[in-house]
């Protein structure tokens, strides 16, 4: 395996009305395996972190891009995509949904990624580390606390 030069990528975490947080289930394209994380992906040439965040929450989920707020916080990540390992920081933002486990959509996605997005859950925060899968990152839970400070996470601190 040989090292790439860190793709920039986003990450989106999405909080309900209820401390619940949107994770993905994903086909690892390394070794198959299945994983969960929150919705994101690479930011393209010309786009800032935050337009690369609004952008990626809209295609992966269909969710509103404008509950994103706040600066993204940077997380060194060390991670492997398609047989290389990518080693730096990849912005994550917070999204917050007034309402609990908001619909997501499936609207302009290929057939293969409809069906990925029908493998979503919302989870408490608590059971991140029973979730029957990988959670990517693994990192997530001590990530949250950085994210916001005053979420449901931070009475149990």
């Amino acid at each position: 395996m040989e090292n790439a030069p860190f793709r920039p990528a986003v990450r989106i975490v999405c909080v309900d009305a209820s401390g619940r947080i949107l994770l993905l289930r994903w086909r690892d394209p390394h070794d198959g395996s299945y994983l969960w994380e929150p919705p994101g992906g690479g930011i393209d040439p010309g786009e800032t972190p935050i337009e690369a965040a609004r952008r990626e929450l809209t295609e992966e989920t269909g969710l509103d891009p404008a509950a994103i707020t706040g600066d993204g916080l940077p997380v060194d990540r060390d991670t492997v995509w398609k047989s290389q390992r990518h080693v730096g920081p990849e912005q994550f933002f917070l999204a917050r949904y007034p309402q609990d486990t908001p619909a997501v959509l499936r609207g302009g996605l290929l057939p293969y990624e409809q069906e990925e997005l029908d493998r979503h859950a919302w989870v408490s925060w608590r059971d991140l580390s029973a979730l029957p899968d990988r959670l990517e990152p693994p990192t997530l839970p001590s990530v949250l606390p950085r994210l916001d400070p005053h979420g449901p996470w931070a009475t149990d601190l």
